[in-house]
């Protein structure tokens, strides 16, 4: 059976949602606001699915708020425009990444910076400034401000285009706020969703690029998608062999990690950056620190301006995601596969699989 919510009259639209903490994903309808003048209406053809759907889905880092359709690796056609839209046309080939609002004005001096500003309102499991909850992109339609929609490439497949909006942005920005490029040595730990999209953003960006991974099973992958070298973090042999060696290293993975042999690979004055979340504390020694005046730092996502330098940049060089298109009827299992690290590197969603005459997808 369909659940239904009721809201105030809109635009029917259909998705997927989860009820309860930790209940599977059902088909889910409810209403999306009528367009406003500034509004953009987006036929979403394609989502991918992030871990943090997962988390957020399973309240693993708490503050979960259901009925919650996930979603926020979003790509579609623009269908309809508001009277005051100037950016977007019908056709469109366009994105919705991880915020559709924030506390920014036109202009200011944290727009480069909004996504750390008091006042973002994410795509899901948030709220709007009026308080109306935010509704994701496991669904057919969404109205976005015109200001938080962005323009995807006409080169660039939608279904492979969808993981950047999340994924792609989150590796961009800390390259490029750290310096990667020609002349700097930089390590990726994990080869996953985040960790490929960072092999194909630093070797686009120039720099010399090197896995860091638990085994050696995909460094054929790795070497495919631009990196120079791969190494095992199982062998010991490792943190002795490339010690002082990166000025910049991201760590895309959550499970534990000896993080003072990790930041020992540093040169003197190099950064290691955190972009997955561990369960736990980071436990963390002062020497590995001073000894090389080294950083540890944290990044997320990446604002409206840089997301829209990312898609770009992808566009140039043919950058997108390495996926595994699935219907909705997979989602769950999908979600599993995830937990598990069992998808080469991020699984994306039909939307046209919300037909009832839709063929299923193994």
């Amino acid at each position: 059976m369909t659940d239904v919510i009721e809201q105030q009259p809109g635009l029917l639209t259909k998705g997927y949602a989860a009820a309860s903490t930790g209940a599977p994903l059902t088909p889910f309808t409810f209403t999306r606001r009528e367009p406003r003048a500034d509004d953009v209406v987006i036929d979403i053809k394609y989502c991918g699915i992030c871990h943090s759907d997962i988390h957020q889905v399973r309240d693993e880092w708490g503050g979960s708020v259901f009925p919650m359709v996930p979603g926020h690796e979003i790509a579609g056609i623009v269908s309809r425009v508001g009277a005051a839209v100037t950016k977007f046309k019908t056709g469109d080939h366009v994105g919705v990444g991880c915020f559709v609002d924030s506390g920014r004005s036109d202009g200011s001096a944290t727009a480069a910076i909004e996504q750390y500003q008091p006042g973002v309102a994410f795509t899901y499991n948030s709220t709007e400034k009026d308080g109306t909850p935010t509704l994701g992109g496991y669904s057919d339609k969404i109205v976005v401000k015109e200001d938080y929609v962005l323009r995807i490439p006409e080169n660039l497949p939608l279904d492979a285009a969808a993981p950047l909006l999340c994924a792609g942005i989150t590796l961009y920005s800390p390259l490029k706020h750290w310096g990667a490029g020609p002349g700097k040595n930089v390590a990726i730990i994990g080869l996953g969703g985040l960790g490929h999209m960072g092999v194909k953003y630093a070797h686009a960006l120039g720099a010399h690029v090197t896995v860091l991974s638990q085994s050696l099973s995909k460094q054929a992958d790795g070497k495919r998608l631009g990196a120079d070298a791969y190494f095992a973090t199982s062998d010991k042999a490792t943190f002795t062999k490339l010690a002082n060696t990166f000025d910049l290293i991201i760590n895309t993975v959550s499970a534990p990690l000896d993080w003072s042999a990790y930041l020992g690979l540093l040169k003197i004055d190099g950064t290691m950056v955190v972009v997955g979340i561990p369960d736990a504390p980071i436990p963390l020694g002062a020497f590995p620190l001073v000894r090389g005046r080294r950083s540890l730092a944290g990044s997320m996502i990446g604002s409206i301006a840089e997301t829209q330098e990312m898609l770009d940049f992808s566009g140039a060089h043919n950058i997108v995601s390495d996926i595994e298109t699935i219907d909705f009827s997979y989602v769950n299992k999908a979600f599993d596969r995830v937990v598990a690290s069992d998808v080469r590197y991020r699984f994306v969603i039909d939307i046209a699989s919300l037909r009832d005459d839709a063929a299923p997808r193994p």
